[in-house]
């Protein structure tokens, strides 16, 4: 290892990351996977209001979501037990981004979301999320396990298991 801390005997602190989406409507996901998952929509009104007092964010870069200013183009969700920063409302635990491009998804994914409702409960679990707008794309049953694989309402594969 090159790492500085690597000889120091120091575990190394764990990175922070979040999972990046490309959608056509960043919000709609937000409000799927935010029901999906169980987590809570970042709230970042207090910060977007501060840019736009300065002028260091045009207007047109927002919208109203939920009663509240957000940014047009992009809009987290994150695990509800998870820290955020009061003052941003950006979560500094598990999250999901979610952005706007202007591409439609053509392609399988190469990196997907797996859900684990609990033993017995898959099939409870895929209706719900059918309620919430996803559609199954088939059912696997192979000698390593059995799962549903899904779509969001844009077309991303996740596996319910």
């Amino acid at each position: 290892m090159t790492d500085s801390i690597a000889g120091s005997g120091a575990a190394p602190a764990p990175v922070h990351w979040k999972l990046v989406v490309d959608a056509a409507d960043p919000h709609a996901q937000a409000d799927f996977w935010a029901s999906a998952l169980h987590y809570a929509i970042e709230d970042n009104s207090a910060l977007i209001e501060r840019l736009l007092e300065l002028g260091t964010l045009p207007g047109a870069a927002t919208l109203e979501f939920h009663g509240r200013p957000a940014f047009r183009d992009l809009i987290a969700v994150r695990h509800p037990d998870d820290p955020h920063d009061p003052d941003s409302g950006t979560g500094q635990g598990r999250r999901l981004l979610f952005q706007r491009v202007p591409e439609a998804k053509t392609v399988k994914n190469r990196l997907h979301i797996d859900l684990h409702p609990g033993a017995g409960r898959r099939a409870d679990e895929v209706e719900r999320l059918l309620g919430l707008g996803a559609s199954v794309l088939r059912e696997v049953k192979e000698p390593s396990g059995a799962w549903t694989v899904m779509a969001d309402p844009e077309g991303n594969e996740f596996c319910v298991h």
